[in-house]
């Protein structure tokens, strides 16, 4: 009982973690309607039984017992309709600028999410800043200061760099060039696994320096991109059968996760959430029918044709989208309390 008491606050903070992710989502969406001058019903955070709502001028503001996802109603959105504000009656261009903003503040969140993390953290160089005693590093006789250029005739111009090729090593000898008082020496040493972490290690830690501002904003350019690459990767993955179910995981296990890493600090809570947006954006522009991505194919098929398709015809489809998404969903969220992802 204790634990779960202890466990509450960081149980929030993930909580809080992702409904930010939906609410910049549908804020992108419902910011694009308003400037379009499309009329909004409502802006939803959650789906299922309404639990609370605030009624504006034209919209309702909604939050649903189901803290899964959420939603920006518009008028003539899923079925035509003759009202001049009607989301139908708008130019494509119009139409694609507001089912794009979403996944686009989802990056948008996420490299501003990266920058704040690496303006508060700084970042780590390839300078030896501490050396662990009776380590590999140690005993081969690396010192603190040592600037790493070389592994295994592999340039090191990142910390990151020199971890994987450490990782790489899969424990075998390697070879570690390093420059000490304008000097180059080479270093031959093992490296040793780490059982508790599942990696390899020489036993050094780098050097963390500052950002300066043109630092922090390339900071969160990189590491966005870095991400989608990775994202992208995974699912190449996942199409090829080549991902465990274990790994895939919906709501449930998204906040199980984010309130474990919450207690790592608000940090690397930063860092998962940053990551999460940048998933959400990606997944939200793949073509299906009621994604994101499903309607900016439609829209660029219009642009580009110059054909616009029977609104009572995509309603449908997207009809049909939704309830397969819905199925999924369920599916999903029963998997996360049958066989909960592994981490």
């Amino acid at each position: 009982m204790s634990n779960i008491i202890a466990n509450i606050p960081y149980f929030i903070m993930a909580i809080l973690a992702f409904s930010l992710l939906i609410i910049i989502h549908e804020l992108g969406h419902f910011t694009l309607a308003k400037l379009n001058g499309v009329k909004v019903h409502e802006f939803s955070l959650g789906m299922g039984p309404k639990i609370f709502g605030i009624k504006g001028k034209e919209t309702e503001y909604l939050i649903k017992a189901f803290p899964i996802g959420g939603y920006v109603k518009m008028e003539g959105e899923d079925e035509g309709s003759n009202d001049p504000r009607a989301f139908n009656n708008k130019t494509p261009l119009q139409k694609l600028s507001i089912v794009s903003a979403g996944a686009i503040m989802n990056f948008v969140l996420a490299l501003v999410l990266f920058a704040i993390v690496g303006a508060s953290e700084g970042y780590i160089v390839p300078i030896i800043g501490e050396v662990v005693p009776d380590g590999a590093a140690m005993k081969a006789g690396m010192q603190v200061g040592d600037k790493i250029t070389k592994v295994n005739s592999v340039s090191i111009d990142k910390w990151d760099q020199f971890i994987n090729e450490i990782y790489s090593s899969k424990g075998e000898n390697v070879n570690i060039e390093i420059v000490r008082n304008s000097k180059v020496k080479t270093f031959s040493l093992k490296p040793i696994k780490n059982v508790k972490e599942n990696r390899f290690m020489i036993g050094i830690g780098g050097t963390q320096k500052k950002m300066n501002f043109g630092e922090v904003v390339s900071y969160g350019f990189n590491q966005t991109f870095d991400t989608t690459k990775q994202i992208f990767a995974f699912l190449g993955n996942l199409v090829h059968g080549q991902v465990s179910a274990n790994d895939v995981g919906g709501p449930i296990s998204i906040i199980r996760v984010s309130t474990r890493v919450a207690q790592a600090g608000l940090t690397n809570l930063m860092m998962l959430t940053a990551m999460l947006s940048v998933q959400l954006g990606i997944l939200n522009v793949i073509p299906f029918p009621a994604l994101d991505g499903g309607w900016i194919f439609i829209l660029l098929f219009e642009i580009i044709s110059g054909k616009k398709l029977d609104d009572k015809k995509v309603g449908f489809v997207n009809y049909i989208g939704f309830m397969l998404l819905m199925a999924l969903m369920v599916f999903v969220v029963l998997k996360d309390i049958v066989s909960p992802m592994k981490f």
